[in-house]
């Protein structure tokens, strides 16, 4: 039984692979001339189907929405029932049929061609209805579907969602879209996190750990203790002289056997780890990494703001 399943999935994985190859010979002036047309428009691009096709439409319309290119999905059986209100003048409008030849697909056209937008015809018979009406026309044809009975759309469903892919890449190299802008549609993914969070927002300015230079040991302890950041900085004259961490009294405590006389001057490290409010929070967990700490000071116009520590950025993910 396991070795006819996996029989039968790798025939199928071929058969699709087949079909996603053959999309390289559709990659020719006709697809160039549609995805200029996407590019050009002043509206948005309106993508529609029927049946499997229009499931296609609704992931290209999220993939397109989410990488700069306006659009909407729009249902071409609901489409000749009143949806067609969404469509306006300065819209392009993309049809995704296997056949062209379906009866929605024919209303919607006919429909479309009333309204005078320019047609996209994204179709897998290139003899079809929707082929001859299009302005213009992109190639999915496959020459057989993953199913046993060459019926369940598979393999044409698949080329329909990588021209889909293809087209949404394509518009994001023209509008010379970047990362950033992807973040701005993402801003509670990790990426958008990754360009946007930034230190301020993960600094508790109510705990901010502090001692003088001649502040004595059990002092410095109790400050150290009392916020619980493992850290306190050591402040002169309201700039930053240094930081003492859980580490710096550990080795102290190591080497030392009287500690009664000893000041917050003598343990300090003289040159604490610092990091702008407005530095990206990745940054500063790439500092952290390189450097093998667990904090950052914090600083605003060069004064001390707060503490960063490791875990409110392992909280944030």
């Amino acid at each position: 039984m396991k070795e006819t399943i996996l029989s039968i999935a790798r025939k199928a994985l071929a058969i699709e692979t087949e079909a996603v190859q053959a999309l390289e010979t559709y990659l020719d002036p006709l697809f160039a001339k549609a995805v200029e047309a996407i590019y050009q428009t002043k509206g948005k691009l309106i993508v529609t189907g029927i049946g499997k096709s229009a499931i296609i439409a609704q992931k290209m319309v999220a993939t397109c929405n989410s990488t700069g290119t306006p659009a909407i999905y729009l249902h071409a059986a609901d489409a000749i029932h009143g949806d067609s209100g969404m469509i306006s003048s300065d819209d392009i409008v993309l049809i995704i049929s296997k056949s062209g030849e379906s009866a929605e697909i024919k209303n919607l056209v006919q429909l479309i061609q009333h309204f005078g937008n320019p047609i996209i015809s994204m179709v897998g018979n290139m003899n079809s209805y929707l082929a001859k009406m299009g302005q213009f026309i992109i190639n999915t044809t496959v020459h057989q579907e993953a199913c046993i009975n060459n019926l369940a759309p598979t393999s044409s469903t698949t080329a329909q969602m990588v021209m889909g892919d293809l087209i949404a890449v394509c518009l994001m190299e023209l509008n010379n879209f970047k990362a950033i802008d992807f973040a701005k549609f993402h801003p509670g993914g990790n990426l958008g996190k990754r360009l946007f969070l930034k230190v301020a927002d993960l600094t508790n300015k109510d705990l901010k750990p502090t001692v003088a230079s001649h502040t004595p040991l059990k002092n410095v302890i109790l400050e150290i203790t009392k916020n619980r950041l493992g850290v306190a900085v050591v402040i002169n004259n309201n700039e930053i002289a240094g930081v003492i961490t859980d580490g710096d009294l550990r080795r102290m405590l190591e080497k030392t056997v009287n500690i009664e006389n000893i000041t917050a001057a003598e343990i300090m490290s003289h040159t604490p780890h610092l990091i702008d409010h407005q530095t990206l929070a990745a940054e500063a967990i790439d500092q952290m990494k390189q450097h093998e700490i667990s904090h950052l000071i914090v600083t605003k116009d060069g004064h001390y703001y707060g503490i960063l520590h490791i875990h409110e950025l392992i909280k944030e993910g």
